[in-house]
């Protein structure tokens, strides 16, 4: 289902929105696609910030853990 909505957009947007918007149906679909496309960049990047928390939380004993499967290599 879709909503009908108002929105306010400078010149210069609309310029480049609608030179851009040949392979949509026109600027609507172009919007909902950008928005689309932003919305999940947003979600990988704080799905990236969660992952970087975890690995920063457990750096000491990740960093622990390799310097011991180091040990186990032959030397060159």
């Amino acid at each position: 289902m879709k909503v009908e909505t108002a929105i306010v957009l400078s010149d210069e947007l609309i310029e480049a929105i609608d030179s851009q918007s040949g392979r949509y149906k026109g600027r609507s679909d172009f919007v909902e696609a950008a928005v689309r496309a932003y919305l999940a960049k947003i979600v990988r990047e704080e799905n990236d910030a969660k992952d970087l928390a975890i690995i920063n939380r457990r750096a000491d004993e990740l960093n622990l853990e390799a310097q011991d499967v180091l040990t186990y290599q032959a030397p060159l």
